[in-house]
């Protein structure tokens, strides 16, 4: 209404016309603002990118299970601090660190808010005022241009990198370890990879020169995952019990990547190291709230059925669900839209590639059907604003000029919702 407003003043002593002070057409404009206003900004879309864990998108989806339990927790009071068995004051970590503790083999766990804040919390507490030895090439950012290196400088400690971009060995990492090396880093290349003339050192032998030069050892994984992607035919994502198995010090990994949980940043490991963590100033300033522990602990719950988690994790189902099925759905949403005949609209289903994204298998292509959308009138890019912009909102993605519809990030229910959007466009 401040337009309407202001172009009564700036009428330059000309009465307004009766238009703009008409009652039921002023009442219109303030319903409509009014409407906007009190309209939620952070709402659901729909994900037709073929995105799994699609960063702008919030990443992973959460679980049924996920959301029942942090909704219970959440909506009334729950014994967040308190041990109902002693009566006692308790700690929030205890709810989930014996699962954690027993689906990755490690002695203790601890969660904080990101994957950044882990490795921030692991630095300050262990090497602030001392260097971190880490390979040249896997020093990454890890998106919205955070870089390692920053968050180790935040952390007080001194970077120490080794080797070249693409080539690291043994002894460059023993060469840099001296008085005042307070910690060995391997990074995963969670969102990127080095192939050709490349090599790099293993995590057992970064173990075998800990241990000899009594250092330890930290992994940072990035994404992480509790269980092995085998079945998905896309190698080189290590799962966090291997790298506790192969003898880190530390682990730290997302929540809401390929763990498919909310937001949440996990350390594993010594429970010497993790009850520094734990009682540095800075995991206070870090922790986690009853919402994300409820809505976590829900989720690896579900790990513990190691075949059900496939269907019960949305993003595991996502990436796992055979591309036929995909076809099917895209082939039901065509069916609905050709019934509908919507005279400029044509459609067509072709063969595309999904990614996992949220940084994680990078060179990971999962076959998928997309719906192609085209408009007689209107450009891709015009297209894509319009659902873009749309209630529901829809995200496709534009390839070589034509707007795409991945079905393997639609779930089923959404199918209709998505044809009664298409229809409504002329």
């Amino acid at each position: 209404m401040d337009g309407t407003r202001s172009s009564i003043l700036d009428s330059s002593g000309r009465p307004p016309s009766p238009s703009d002070l008409d009652a039921a057409r002023l009442a219109r404009g303030v319903i409509r603002e009014a409407n906007y206003v009190m309209r939620p900004r952070l709402r659901k879309v729909i994900n037709a990118t073929g995105v799994v864990l699609h960063t702008n998108l919030g990443r992973a989806p959460t679980s049924r299970r996920a959301l029942e339990n942090a909704r219970e927790v959440s909506e009334g009071y729950s014994n967040l601090e308190l041990q109902l068995e002693s009566g006692e004051r308790g700690s929030r970590q205890e709810h989930i660190e014996p699962l954690l503790r027993d689906l990755t083999g490690a002695g203790a766990a601890l969660v904080v808010n990101n994957n950044a804040a882990a490795v921030l919390l692991v630095l300050a507490a262990l090497a602030k005022g001392r260097e971190v030895v880490v390979s040249r090439g896997e020093l990454v950012e890890i998106g919205d241009s955070f870089r390692l290196p920053d968050i180790m400088a935040q952390s007080g400690a001194t970077l120490v990198e080794v080797g070249t971009t693409n080539r690291t060995r043994l002894d460059d990492y023993g060469n840099a370890i001296g008085p005042d090396t307070a910690l060995i880093m391997k990074i995963h290349q969670s969102n990127f990879r080095i192939v050709g003339y490349s090599e790099e050192v293993s995590l057992k032998e970064l173990v075998e020169l800990g241990a000899q030069r009594f250092v330890p050892v930290v992994v940072d994984l990035g994404s992480g995952s509790l269980i092995s992607l085998d079945r998905l035919k896309l190698s080189g994502e290590p799962t966090v019990a291997e790298s506790v198995t192969g003898g880190a010090d530390l682990v730290t990994f997302s929540g809401d990547k390929l763990l498919g949980g909310p937001q949440a940043g996990i350390i594993v490991g010594s429970p010497e190291y993790v009850e520094s963590l734990r009682r540095h100033p800075l995991a206070r300033a870090l922790r986690v709230d009853k919402m994300t522990l409820a809505a976590l602990e829900a989720t690896l719950q579900q790990y513990l059925d190691p075949e059900q988690v496939w269907e019960e994790i949305p993003a595991l189902k996502m990436l796992a669900e055979p591309a036929e099925r995909v076809r099917a759905r895209a082939n039901k949403l065509k069916r609905l839209l050709d019934k509908a005949s919507v005279g400029n609209m044509e459609y067509s289903v072709v063969p595309e590639v999904s990614r996992a994204g949220g940084g994680s298998l990078p060179t990971g292509e999962i076959p998928t059907f997309c719906l192609v959308v085209a408009h007689a009138k209107l450009s891709s890019a015009a297209l894509e604003e319009m659902l873009r912009r749309g209630e529901p909102a829809v995200l496709p993605r534009v390839k070589d000029d034509r707007l795409l519809l991945d079905l393997r990030t639609v779930s089923d229910d959404e199918v209709p919702v998505l044809a009664t959007v298409l229809t409504a466009i002329t």
